[in-house]
């Protein structure tokens, strides 16, 4: 792949976890806002199970004063449960990268796009539509190695865009 390529598939950020970032560096930048993804970055997939550090990190990005809204893929019933319960927002069947989602996630937030992050585990959804937009954009180190064969599959196209880039703890 030729560098300008690359670079839209590359995160400004890498992190293990959203417990891990840094918002006040994401505050410097000039970012107010959070499109969140849901599976494998804020819950394993298929879990409903809010951790206690998610809730934790969502009470931080309160406090910090920066607003969320999840946008995800996953379009079944409890992802709607899990947003209604964490207090957030959702855009759901979001077809990631697309830029239609990103779009309504900025407008329930009365966001722009130059304010705003994208959060979540997907080089070829989460960061290419968040850098496609002109977002700031965080991958972080999905919570869960089970997921769908295509994802399972763009996973190791991930690893050789990544390459030796390894996440900030």
């Amino acid at each position: 792949m030729r560098q300008a390529e690359m670079s839209v598939l590359a995160p400004d950020l890498y992190v293990t976890s959203v417990s891990v970032i840094d918002l006040k560096h994401l505050r410097q930048r000039g970012v107010r806002h959070l499109l969140v993804d849901l599976d494998n970055t804020l819950l394993p997939r298929n879990s409903d199970e809010v951790s206690e550090g998610v809730r934790k990190w969502i009470d931080s990005l309160h406090a910090e004063g920066f607003t969320a809204c999840l946008v995800s893929n996953n379009w079944h019933g409890h992802v709607k449960a899990v947003a209604e319960e964490i207090g957030l927002p959702i855009v759901t069947k979001a077809v990631k990268p697309f830029p239609s989602a990103f779009r309504k996630g900025l407008a329930l937030l009365d966001a722009s796009p130059r304010e705003t992050a994208v959060v979540g585990d997907q080089v070829f959804t989460d960061i290419l539509g968040g850098n496609a937009l002109g977002m700031t954009t965080v991958l972080v180190v999905p919570l869960s190695t089970s997921d769908l064969p295509h994802t399972l599959l763009l996973r190791r196209l991930e690893r050789f865009v990544l390459a030796d880039r390894q996440p900030l703890a």
